[in-house]
């Protein structure tokens, strides 16, 4: 049997952004807000430290598929830049793929919202002028924020990947800092690590517990396809795919040290109630009230950093998807410096738009990450399907089965994940319709290339009626706090 992985060649692009960018960009995108706060979510979702880590092996298995899906794919397909919507689009059509691009696109944005509300209520911890991160004056500085990334990224994606080099090592330094202090000041407890195993207080069953955990913790790996996504822009293309899966596992080796050593430290009732973000008390516990300050400084410095690379994955995925011809032409508009000038300014009117709504609504960071993973577990479907489609041609029995593993990951992401938090994202992935057909009356197609987009549309159409019936009843509050 012929074993070898069916390869296309790529130019390489002596000018475009290096391994070390493409890591930093992976590993910085990653680790953002989720590390601050998962130890206090889990908890309040209900999952003893059991569950938390049969949680974090089912993400992480997964998420692994995943990235050796997106290293396979830059091998077999390097074609196909922008990652996520090109793979959509190649596997399963126009449609599907601008779906694809739309729904990383929002999700990047809702993203940075969530960053923000982070940060903000963050630095209310230090300034109580800020509150919980979503008052007249968070909302103020978050958009000057929001601005000064903006202008970063007007200059360039290679420069702004540079910027974000320097901002990841920032923000790993005080997590490594973080972690030593707990260990060196012995404040593991063993009783009360056993006491928090099985979560069984709230009544949940195991299972109920590791599902409990999807949302949490694919919020946590979100940004790991970083590389992926800016990969049209990579200086080789077989570094593209090294960088994600050394950059992954390093994310997950972080992300399991801290929720053993939070489960150590304090009960699950006192991390449910903790505020955000939780890793700041976790500290303060250990250390005194210099701790919750350190921690509070490093979710300033991670969260700035993770703002500029999310802000750079989010305006590549539509200013790609444009240039492949599925988003209308007005994304594919750059300024002197090759920066999607259309793409980010859309992305900051309609960012500015939600900020705005935050307010209104007392919006908290869970909020808009939980909407967000909504979002992008969609793009991260049909990348995995698609993977799996393209394994089943190739002679290796390996790529065969990672490309079977990764579908029904997929599935079991959505369904873990429950109706709700799917459910929602039809309010944002409707209203794509209308730059998907003027894309295509452009380009002289039909609105619908094919009867399987039309019913995709239209079952997009009654589950919006179905979301819309929900508000009204009360069953679920999209924004609520």
């Amino acid at each position: 049997m012929n074993n070898e992985v069916n390869v296309s060649q790529a130019a390489d692009n002596p000018n475009g952004v290096s391994f070390v960018a493409l890591l930093a960009m992976v590993i910085g995108s990653t680790v953002a807000s989720a590390v601050f706060a998962f130890p206090g979510d889990f908890a309040a979702a209900g999952a003893g430290i059991g569950a938390v880590m049969v949680g974090w092996l089912v993400t992480g298995f997964g998420m692994l598929a995943l990235c050796l899906a997106f290293y396979y794919l830059s091998k077999m397909k390097p074609e196909l830049k922008g990652g996520i919507y090109s793979y959509a689009y190649a596997g399963f059509g126009s449609y599907v793929g601008f779906n694809s691009a739309w729904g990383y696109w929002l999700s990047e944005l809702l993203s940075n919202i969530a960053f923000l509300t982070l940060l903000f209520s963050a630095l209310g911890r230090l300034f109580p002028l800020f509150g919980a991160g979503n008052n007249i004056p968070s909302i103020i500085g978050q958009s000057l924020i929001w601005w000064i990334t903006f202008t970063l990224v007007m200059r360039g994606t290679k420069e702004a990947t540079t910027v974000n080099i320097v901002s990841t090592i920032a923000k790993l330094l005080p997590i490594m800092v973080l972690i030593v202090a707990i260990i060196f000041a012995r404040a593991f407890s063993l009783k009360t690590f056993m006491a928090n195993l099985s979560g069984m207080e709230l009544g949940m069953s195991f299972g109920k517990q590791v599902m409990a955990t999807t949302t949490t913790t694919v919020w946590a790996f979100t940004g790991i396809e970083g590389a992926v996504v800016i990969s049209g822009r990579a200086k080789k293309a077989s570094d593209v795919g090294r960088s994600t899966v050394i950059g992954y596992l390093s994310v997950l080796v972080l992300y399991i040290i801290i929720s053993i050593l939070s489960a150590g430290i304090m009960t699950n009732e006192e991390l449910a109630a903790l505020g955000n973000p939780p890793l700041a008390s976790i500290l303060e516990r250990v250390v005194g009230p210099w701790g919750a300050t350190f921690v509070n400084v490093a979710v300033i410095i991670s969260l700035l950093g993770a703002t500029l690379g999310h802000a750079i994955m989010c305006v590549e995925c539509p200013y790609e998807a444009a240039n492949s011809g599925s988003f209308c032409e007005a994304f594919t508009r750059t300024n002197e410096r090759g920066a999607p000038k259309f793409a980010l300014i859309l992305t900051s009117i309609i960012l500015q738009i939600f900020l705005i709504l935050s307010y209104f609504n007392a919006s908290t960071f869970q909020v808009f990450y939980y909407f967000a993973t909504g979002m992008i577990m969609i793009p991260y479907f049909l990348s995995a399907w698609y993977f799996c489609k393209v394994s089943l041609t190739q002679d290796n029995t390996f790529i065969k089965a990672l490309g079977i593993f990764n579908a029904v990951y997929a599935c079991w992401m959505v369904i873990a994940a429950g109706w709700k938090v799917l459910i929602v994202t039809v309010f944002l992935y409707v209203p794509g319709i209308f730059v998907y057909a003027k894309g295509q009356k452009e380009k002289g197609r039909k609105l619908f290339e094919s009867t399987f987009d039309l019913l995709l549309f239209a079952a997009l159409a009654v589950l919006l009626l179905v979301a819309v019936f929900l508000v009204a009843r009360g069953v679920i509050n999209p924004l609520a706090g």
